[in-house]
């Protein structure tokens, strides 16, 4: 990274940190208007939530709309993406029978979701295999489509996956999808922040997006879309004060006392990355994520499971067998490194994110204990 932002964040600097990925991290400048709506909040409590919430959370919500090109009418804070697919998910008229389509790299907790509603309503969760390595968007298109029956109701994909790290090429899905009366919902947990978002130019019928990863927001922040046909039918997850109000906003935000200061700092998290030209942020980042990618490859011997181009500022790679476990703690304990090692459908991968605090010396700390780490498995 030429120009590393790790004083701006408040990060324990004797950890090399690259996973950003899982839960985010707040800048200075962001966590410090944080508390200050948490200590506003405290000083006048009824004032803060009883007569000025409603109007602070749609103040808020302007920037963020404008940032992901949407109508703020169209938009809701949530807490988590989890938390948007949940209402989404849990308010869809299903019946017997009825398919979801997705894929087999899609989030474990919204896989729960999903297991769930098809268990009560008697729907079709259709996992499409996608198998490694990919090679082009048009083959990817193509094999996922091949999935679609007379049956399906309901497409669910993320934009960036979670445990793969890839960037599925999701807009002609969608194109495809409202041509044929199927409804889209999108997982982008991981897209705000990391790659540009045109909700309008996506047109999904449902997308929901975090804010605490990559915009860096503070935790327990993010949002749900809902095209304007379908925002009616949608059911809160709690349903509290707002339940028979007439504004979307209303009905999903009024939840009862809590803390609603991670979504109001939404907007100076959008303001300090643009003050420190995350475009250029995000390339070097990119940067780092093709020389890992590069790097993984040479030291397991295994072919990468994507070109690098389907990778942002996130990037994956298959392990031979290995206990995960020992390997994760190795490369904690022995070189202060903070890694994600996951297993999907009994597949060992290691991914690594990089944000504006990384350097290229951790990434080259990275492999050397990464080398190391992989031969003491293998001996």
């Amino acid at each position: 990274m030429v120009n590393s932002l790790k004083d701006e964040f408040l990060l324990d600097p004797s950890i090399i940190f690259l996973n950003h990925g899982s839960f985010g991290a707040c800048p200075k400048p962001v966590f410090q208007v944080y508390q200050q709506w948490q200590l506003e909040l405290e000083r006048q409590p009824v004032l803060f939530l009883g007569r000025r919430i409603d109007a602070l959370l749609r103040d808020a919500m302007i920037p963020l709309a404008e940032y992901v090109n949407a109508d703020p009418q169209d938009m809701v804070f949530v807490r988590n993406a989890t938390a948007g697919v949940n209402i989404v998910a849990r308010s869809l008229r299903l019946n017997t029978g009825d398919e979801i389509l997705t894929t087999n790299h899609e989030y474990g907790a919204c896989t729960f979701t999903w297991e769930d509603v098809c268990q009560k309503t008697g729907a079709i969760f259709v996992q499409r295999i996608i198998d490694l390595p990919v090679t082009t968007a048009d083959a990817f298109i193509e094999h996922f489509w091949a999935g679609v029956t007379p049956r399906t109701k309901v497409i669910y994909l993320s934009q960036i996956t979670s445990p793969t790290a890839l960037t599925f090429p999701i807009a002609p899905i969608i194109q495809r999808a409202r041509a044929a009366g199927i409804i889209t919902i999108i997982d982008g947990a991981h897209a705000p922040g990391q790659i540009p978002i045109d909700l309008q130019a996506l047109d999904a019928d449902f997308y929901t997006g975090n804010c605490h990863k990559w915009l860096c927001a503070p935790k327990g922040a993010a949002f749900l879309y809902a095209r304007r046909e379908y925002q009616d039918w949608l059911t809160p997850l709690i349903i509290s004060w707002g339940y028979y109000e007439e504004s979307f906003a209303l009905r999903h935000e009024r939840q009862g006392t809590y803390d609603p200061a991670a979504a109001l700092s939404v907007p100076a998290a959008i303001k300090f990355q643009r003050e420190h030209h995350w475009d250029l942020i995000r390339q070097e980042c990119h940067n780092l994520v093709v020389k890992s990618h590069a790097d993984f490859a040479e030291i397991t011997g295994i072919d990468p499971i994507a070109p690098a181009d389907w990778f942002g500022q996130m990037v994956a790679t298959l392990l031979p067998p290995c206990d995960i476990t020992r390997m994760k703690s190795r490369l904690y304990d022995d070189y202060q490194i903070e890694i994600p090692i996951t297993v999907m459908q009994n597949t060992p991968f290691l991914r690594v994110s990089y944000q504006g605090y990384n350097t290229i010396e951790e990434s080259e700390r990275l492999k050397t204990a990464f080398s190391e780490v992989l031969a003491l498995e293998r001996s």
